[in-house]
């Protein structure tokens, strides 16, 4: 273990308490977090016990949710958290943040809705670097008045989100095998956005004028600079980290 990440795992329990406190404050005290959507183990502590054990409550108690190692994939808060990258808030069968956005409008909260003895709730997604999303969640039992508490007091929420997402991922080392990339050049960009958007080598050669050896050879050079294994993982790490965008070059 790094010093590093033995001074993350000491910060997290202060971090944890914060973020309860936070709930307990605004009545939205039940809380759920995860660091890493991918990942189906739930959110623990350094000797592996899951904090929704240790340290935080849920709505219903006897409800071990975290035990469902197929839970990232069907519940709609989670399926908006990787949609969207700031704080929303859920209230009467339906999302909302502070713009309008369909991306939101098209989750289907009937799950939520029809839960028994949950009320409203503040979602914070975290997106990190190289494809890490976790999420923290605040709930009720019973409407609170979630949108004047979102307007108040989401940006702090969103803050104390990140830095425990943030924080129990360096403390475990994630993601695996990170290193700081090496500076991109232009045409290995430029090659890594055409891959990005589908392109063959030979297409992408044809665009930017250059021998489909030419572009492989880019495209080579970025993985390696990347640490990337494969074209896939190449464009996926570019991603993550800003190079590739939501548009071609």
């Amino acid at each position: 273990m790094t010093d590093s990440q033995t001074l993350c795992w000491k910060e997290m329990p202060t971090l944890i308490a914060e973020i309860q406190v936070a709930g307990d404050a605004i009545g939205l005290p039940f809380i759920a977090a995860q660091a890493d959507l991918g990942d189906p183990e739930p959110m623990a502590d350094a000797e592996g016990r899951p904090y929704a054990e240790t340290s935080f409550r849920w709505i219903d108690p006897a409800h071990a949710y975290w035990r469902d190692r197929k839970l990232a994939l069907h519940i709609a808060f989670l399926t908006a958290a990787r949609l969207v990258a700031e704080p929303f808030y859920y209230s009467d069968g339906s999302l909302h943040t502070w713009r309008p956005t369909g991306l939101l409008d098209a989750v289907d909260c009937e799950q939520a809705k029809s839960t028994p003895n949950f009320g409203e709730a503040i979602i914070a997604p975290v997106h990190l670097p190289r494809g890490l999303v976790g999420a923290v969640f605040w709930c009720s039992r019973e409407p609170v008045g979630v949108e004047a508490l979102f307007e108040g007091h989401a940006g702090r929420l969103h803050n104390l989100a990140v830095k425990l997402v943030a924080t129990h991922n360096e403390a475990r080392g994630r993601p695996r095998n990170a290193t700081v990339p090496q500076t991109l050049t232009r045409r290995e960009v430029q090659c890594l956005r055409w891959a990005a958007s589908g392109k063959t080598d030979g297409e992408i050669g044809i665009i930017l004028t250059l021998s489909v050896s030419t572009v492989r050879f880019h495209l080579r050079n970025a993985a390696a600079k990347l640490g990337a294994t494969g074209r896939a993982q190449s464009i996926q790490i570019a991603a993550g980290l800003g190079f590739v965008g939501a548009r071609a070059a």
